[in-house]
């Protein structure tokens, strides 16, 4: 028996990386999964759960568009009687200095990160209410609320920014039973990453990603299905009493303080 069987869970930006990763896990764990993206390839991802024997429903869905997310929220609803799940992973991250950044490409990163969190929690709430229970998982990012590299403003002021969302949400729905909490990633190896290493470095990107992986205490970046499983749990009854928090998987990225200070012979490994 898994922890999510008879749950349907939507999760948007599933076509491909963490949302296709959490999708999975979820659907490992007995979820029914709809699997919400803008790309075409959010059917190709659906089958492939089908041929592995899970259940899941696509719908290409931009989260930027209020009336879109409204649509599939209804879809959603007609097909399966209710949402129990919400995880927002849908996100873009473009790198450009502050003095190279545009207003569009700044408004992109707001319209996608935020708004689309928020265009989908206006179009599932309302059930969730309703019915008197709901677990919601947003997927914001080490990068704002806790480090930042070059490059990377308006990203990192989304992903601070969907902290303050995600504690103002738990705040208004706990009273409905609703648990909202945010999953903060380091960098996982992701579709996203991989275009980020290529924008770092165009001739080698590779070098970037053994970059990454040489400042992770745990030596690696991280994969999907490890979101989803931290994804899985703050959507079960595992997590009932969470609500309103952040919770990072990062391998440890965050901890050093320095990447020089420390016992000599410390890296050494039996």
């Amino acid at each position: 028996m898994g922890k999510l069987d008879g749950r349907i869970a939507v999760v948007t930006g599933g076509a491909m990386g963490n949302g296709a990763g959490i999708a999975r896990v979820m659907a490992r764990h007995g979820a029914r999964v709809e699997l919400w993206d803008r790309s075409e390839l959010v059917f190709e991802t659906a089958a492939a759960f089908m041929a592995e024997g899970l259940s899941a429903t696509a719908r290409q869905v931009d989260v930027t568009d209020r009336n879109q997310c409204q649509q599939a929220a209804e879809a959603a609803l007609a097909e399966h009687g209710r949402v129990d799940i919400l995880v927002n992973n849908a996100g873009v991250a473009r790198l450009a200095p502050f003095d190279q950044m545009t207003d569009e490409l700044r408004d992109f990163h707001f319209q996608v990160n935020i708004n689309g969190v928020w265009n989908c929690a206006k179009a599932l709430v309302p059930g969730m209410q309703e019915r008197r229970y709901g677990k919601i998982v947003i997927l914001s990012s080490v990068t704002g609320p806790l480090v930042v590299d070059e490059g990377m403003s308006a990203y990192a002021t989304t992903k601070a920014a969907l902290i303050g969302l995600t504690k103002g949400l738990a705040r208004d729905l706990a009273r409905y039973g609703i648990n909202v909490n945010a999953i903060c990633p380091g960098y996982i190896r992701t579709p996203m990453v991989e275009h980020t290493a290529r924008e770092s470095n165009p001739e080698n990107p590779e070098q970037v990603m053994d970059g990454i992986a040489a400042g992770v205490p745990l030596g690696r970046l991280g994969r999907p299905e490890e979101v989803g499983e931290l994804a899985a749990f703050l959507a079960s009854e595992e997590a009932s009493y969470i609500t309103g928090t952040q919770v990072v998987i990062d391998g440890g990225s965050t901890l050093p303080e320095t990447m020089s200070v420390g016992v000599a012979g410390g890296n050494n490994t039996q």
